[in-house]
């Protein structure tokens, strides 16, 4: 995805525009406390008018100071949304650039030799069968039936290496808007127009159609609740302020202008302002780091997750088991051990079998053959046998599972060692693998492959650890070499032998005990757990059934992007919780501008309360106002870039949360609302 910049002119141009449109009563309506900010205008702005004609009791100029500051308030928390929304936007203009109508090659039936016809991809149904070749785009979304091929999927992921995609397996799936680059596929289609990944992913990158989380409906409710309480209170200060006029025959009641101004001033405007642009800034993090979330309640959740199942291959491990060493049996030499282990992964061109070759060569210096002048015959490795070697010059090398060669030096009539036995038992209690080699009916000895872990992976575990996020790391190894993994790469629990149904059962142990878990998968088998996790991450790469099982799509296809996804939802709801303690914390300054201003005619003795001695009461209302106006504008770089995420725990961030944007909330206010007064008394306007 292309990463937006923040200050990019045309986005903010056109933010700008659409602030104003969005000035629409019926958009505003959806935010009530801006919705009452706008209102206020509107009243201000009818006083503003009939003073004009008619005297008020207040300077025109001030009313139309206070009513263009409350317009500019509005106006400010559009602007923040539409930004928001813009950079979506953007994103989804380039993922439109990557769709369009293709003439597809549609096949009656998967068969290579099939008749073709040509159709325009938005024709192709759910069920229908095409084929593609090098050089062409496939049409749409759909799974690999027959043929493998090199795809690219840059126009999706951004990556420009080519990747494999073949019938059967987990990397099947393929999407519409990819390139061909060699071979062929027969595809069957699995959208219908409109309904594919890429126009998925359109409609939620593009904010303006984002729907409210829970959370973020629970806030407006509670901001709704705090505007009607304010409100309330503030409507009850004109009659009161008549009363008390009467009563002591001194002063002037409060006018409407200023009650407005301290309306708007004690409802919570900024975070009002500011919630949209939050929530959709939070999506737009996740765009940036390629996933694409089905919804905002999946990111949202990520932010509350507790529990993190993480498949061990490609995820903790580097997934190719890579040989570590030679143990020689008693009787024989360490290099002969190495010298009929190379010979016998001549042939295998695995990671692990290139392994074996390049350990040799490098621990001993016995170096590679070559197969065409050896005049040897391989033995390839098969599931039945669960053995491969090498037959040349009357000698039998074999090297596979401890079993398996164990059943074949019976058969030679040889036996199989004690000491090899205990070599065995004692890497797979270390996590690792043992093969096992023999020359004939002798065992030379045992090879030791290990699966690395990535390096950092236990810092990152330990980080989670200090959230409060337990990880499991979930295998199907056997309980020993699990439990020695888990221990290496400090994971919290471990699920080995692991099936399906026992992922699943899992998940809902933790979900029953109030926990939400999140999890990745890419394959068909993955499909129950995936549908049934918290935060679910599809890989792009893996099947149709995972995709749409989950809530969440890595186009990098990156099995630790989960630890990101899970500290982006944090960031999303750290930076609304900060955001909402600043908000209510500028309120403390505000009544120590507004309520002397108000009333310190009727009761002098309130310009104790003046504690920052602002010049005026009409330049204490009006700076009160401006400052409401102009931290929305300032808070608009942290709503949309979120504040930085720590790996702390809960009552840290609560602390620090306070001390930083609940003390500095209270502060910055008086520092603000002073330095507007004191500009406003240099130019004299009041």
């Amino acid at each position: 995805m292309t990463k937006q910049n923040l200050f990019d002119w045309h986005l903010i141009t056109t933010a700008a525009v659409d602030s104003v449109i969005k000035l629409n009563p019926l958009y505003q309506m959806r935010k009530p406390v801006m919705f009452v900010v706008e209102v206020g205008s509107v009243l201000t702005t009818a006083l503003f008018i009939t003073c004009l004609f008619k005297p008020l009791g207040e300077p025109p100029v001030f009313i139309l100071a206070v009513s263009l500051w409350l317009w500019f308030t509005v106006i400010f928390a559009n602007f923040a949304e539409s930004m928001a929304e813009g950079r979506g936007k953007a994103q989804a203009e380039n993922l439109r650039s990557s769709r369009r109508d293709i003439q597809a090659k549609l096949i009656p039936t998967p068969d290579r030799n099939a008749k073709v016809t040509v159709v325009s991809s938005p024709k192709l149904r759910k069920g229908d069968y095409v084929i593609v070749k090098a050089g062409d785009i496939i049409p749409s979304d759909g799974e690999v039936v027959e043929g493998v091929a090199s795809v690219n999927e840059s126009a999706i992921t951004g990556e420009s290496a080519p990747v494999i995609r073949e019938s059967g397996g987990d990397r099947s799936a393929v999407t519409g808007g990819t390139l061909i680059v060699s071979d062929w596929l027969i595809i069957q289609i699995t959208a219908n127009p409109g309904e594919t990944f890429i126009d998925r992913m359109i409609s939620m990158v593009e904010g303006a159609k984002r729907q409210k989380t829970p959370n973020e409906i629970a806030l407006d409710i509670l901001l709704a609740g705090l505007t009607i309480i304010f409100l309330i209170a503030t409507v009850t200060i004109v009659p009161f302020s008549i009363f008390s006029v009467k009563a002591i025959s001194q002063g002037t009641p409060v006018s409407v202008t200023i009650v407005t101004a301290l309306l708007v001033c004690l409802i919570p405007t900024t975070i009002g302002g500011l919630l949209s642009a939050i929530g959709i800034a939070g999506m737009d993090r996740m765009i940036q780091a390629n996933v694409i979330a089905m919804s905002g309640r999946a990111v949202e959740a990520a932010g509350d997750v507790d529990v993190l199942l993480l498949d061990k291959t490609g995820t903790i491990t580097f997934g190719n088991r890579q040989a570590t060493e030679f143990i020689p049996v008693r009787g024989v030499e360490v290099k002969t051990l190495a010298d009929a282990a190379q010979l016998a992964s001549l042939a295998d061109e695995t990671p692990e079998g290139r392994s074996i070759v390049v350990l040799a060569k490098n621990l001993y210096g016995i170096r590679e053959r070559d197969i065409d002048t050896l005049h040897a015959k391989f033995i390839p490795f098969s599931a039945h046998t669960r053995m491969s070697g090498v037959n040349m010059d009357g000698k039998e090398i074999r090297k596979g599972a401890a079993d398996a060669v164990l059943e074949y030096v019976k058969n030679q009539g040889g036996i199989f060692p004690n000491d090899v036995v205990s070599i065995v038992e004692g890497i797979a209690r270390e996590g690792a693998t043992p093969l096992v080699v023999a020359e004939g009916k002798k065992v030379l000895g045992v090879i030791r492959l290990k699966d690395i872990v990535k390096g950092g992976i236990k810092e990152r575990f330990a980080q989670l650890r200090r959230m409060g996020i337990k990880t499991v790391m979930i295998t199907g190894d056997n309980p020993l070499t699990a439990a020695a993994v888990a221990a290496d790469a400090g994971v919290d629990d471990f699920l080995a032998e692991a099936t399906p149904e026992a992922k699943l059962k899992l998940i809902r142990e933790h979900q029953a005990g109030g926990r939400l878990v999140a999890m990745t998968g890419d394959g068909t088998n993955d499909a129950p757990a995936l549908a049934q996790a918290d935060v679910a991450v599809a890989m792009n790469t893996g099947t149709q059934a995972a995709k749409e099982a989950g809530n969440m799509v890595d186009l990098d296809s990156n099995p630790t992007k989960l630890i990101e996804i899970v500290e982006i939802g944090k960031q999303l709801l750290i930076t609304r919780g900060t955001l909402t303690t600043f908000s209510v914390a500028n309120d403390v300054a505000k009544y120590f501008a507004i309520l002397p201003a108000a009333f310190v005619g009727i009761y002098p003795a309130l310009g104790i309360l003046n504690v920052m001695k602002l010049a005026t009461p009409q330049s204490a209302i009006l700076s009160a106002v401006i400052f409401n106006a102009l931290i929305i504008v300032a808070l608009i770089p942290l709503a949309l870039r979120g504040v930085k995420y720590r790996p702390l725990g809960a009552s840290a961030l609560l602390r620090n949360n306070l001390m930083i944007y609940g003390l500095g909330g209270v502060i910055v206010p008086f520092i603000g609302i002073k330095a507007i007064d004191m500009l406003i008394s240099v130019f004299h306007i009041f």
